[in-house]
C-alpha cells in the first residue's frame, strides 16, 4: 500500500461516491474508478460494494478504512510538527525541467526567484525524461504534456505552439527554386520524432540530432527543417518559420507538483512565480510573437 491510495479511498469511504471524492480530491471521475479498482486488486479484495444512491463499504473495507485512518492520523501529525519550518522560505527546492527550456525562456524566471529569495537553494534538474515527483526525485516539474500524470496537481498554464523552421538563407533558396525541403532527422523526445516521421513520410536523413539545441545549430549550417516549439524559433533572429504553427503540435505546458508538498510554502511560491511569469510570455509560448 501507499498513501496516495489511501488517502483516495478514504475520500471514497468518507463521502460515499466515486463522484463526491473527485470533486473532494480535485480529480477526475474515472481516475478515482480506474485507481479503486486496481487498489482492490492490488488488495486482493472487494473494499466497496454499489448500492442504491452510492457505495457502500464491505467488511474489508471498514478494516482498511480503519487503518487508513490511523495512518491518516499519523500523517497529519508530521505535518503539524513540520508546518512552521515549511512556511518559511528556506531550504532546497528542487525543479525538473527539459533542457531546451531550462536554458532559454526559463532561465530568467529562475534566476529572478533566485534572486528574490536567497534561502531557497534552487536546484534545476535538466532531463527531458519524467523526474519521479511522487519518489521525490524533484519537488516541481514543468513539462509539456496533453496527459500529466494524474496522481500530481499542478496548472495547465499556456500552449506551446510549434512549427517547422529553417535558416533565413536556406528557406529563401527553397522558395526560389521551388523545392521541397530536407529534413533534420530528430531524436529528442517522442513528440518531435513522430511529428517528423508524419511531416517528411519515408524521406532518409543523413543527419540526426538527439538535442533541440543542437538541432538549432544544425538549422543554421543549412543542413534542412526541423519542427521547432515558436518560444524558440521565433526568438532567433537567424530562423524564419517554413509554415504557420499546426495546432496538431500544440502542447500544454504544466507546473506540477506532489500532493504531500501543498503546503510547502517554497514549493508554493516558486509555483505561483513560475505560472505569473509564463503568462507574461504567453504570446511567445502561443506562437504570436513574431521576429
Amino acid at each position: 500500500m501507499n498513501w496516495d491510495d489511501l488517502r483516495l479511498f478514504l475520500a471514497v469511504a468518507r463521502s460515499g461516491s466515486i463522484s463526491g471524492a473527485a470533486k473532494q480530491l480535485g480529480v477526475q471521475h474515472s481516475t478515482i474508478s480506474r485507481r479503486m479498482r486496481q487498489f482492490e486488486l492490488n488488495l486482493g479484495a472487494r473494499l466497496i460494494e454499489r448500492k442504491t444512491g452510492g457505495y457502500e463499504l464491505t467488511q474489508a473495507g471498514e478494516h482498511v478504512k480503519e487503518a487508513a485512518t490511523n495512518i491518516e492520523r499519523e500523517v497529519l501529525g508530521v505535518d503539524g510538527a513540520l508546518i512552521g519550518k515549511d512556511t518559511q522560505l528556506i531550504g532546497p527546492l528542487r525543479v525538473t525541467a527539459i533542457n531546451n527550456m531550462a536554458s532559454t525562456v526559463l532561465m530568467p524566471m529562475f534566476a529572478q526567484f533566485s534572486n528574490q529569495h536567497p534561502l531557497v537553494k534552487l536546484h534545476i534538474v535538466v532531463s527531458n525524461l519524467d523526474a519521479s515527483l511522487s519518489q521525490r526525485d524533484a519537488d516541481v516539474a514543468i513539462r509539456l504534456t496533453n496527459s500529466p500524470p494524474d496522481t500530481l496537481i499542478g496548472k495547465r498554464v499556456v500552449t506551446v505552439a510549434s512549427t517547422i523552421y529553417g535558416s533565413r538563407t536556406y528557406i529563401e533558396k527553397l522558395r526560389q527554386q521551388h523545392r521541397e525541403p530536407k529534413w533534420i532527422g530528430v531524436d529528442c523526445c517522442g513528440f518531435h520524432k513522430a511529428w517528423t516521421k508524419q511531416a517528411c513520410g519515408e524521406q532518409p536523413h543523413n543527419f540526426i540530432s538527439d538535442d533541440t539545441l543542437l538541432t538549432i545549430a544544425a538549422i543554421k549550417e543549412d543542413l534542412g527543417v526541423s519542427i521547432l516549439p515558436c518560444f524558440m524559433g521565433d526568438a532567433d533572429q537567424e530562423l524564419v518559420r517554413y509554415c504557420e504553427p499546426d495546432p496538431a503540435y500544440d502542447l500544454g505546458l504544466w507546473v506540477l507538483l506532489h500532493p504531500d508538498l501543498k503546503r510547502t510554502a517554497r514549493v508554493l511560491t516558486f509555483r505561483d512565480h513560475m505560472i505569473s511569469a509564463i503568462n507574461q510570455k504567453k504570446d511567445l509560448f502561443e506562437g504570436k510573437h513574431l521576429n
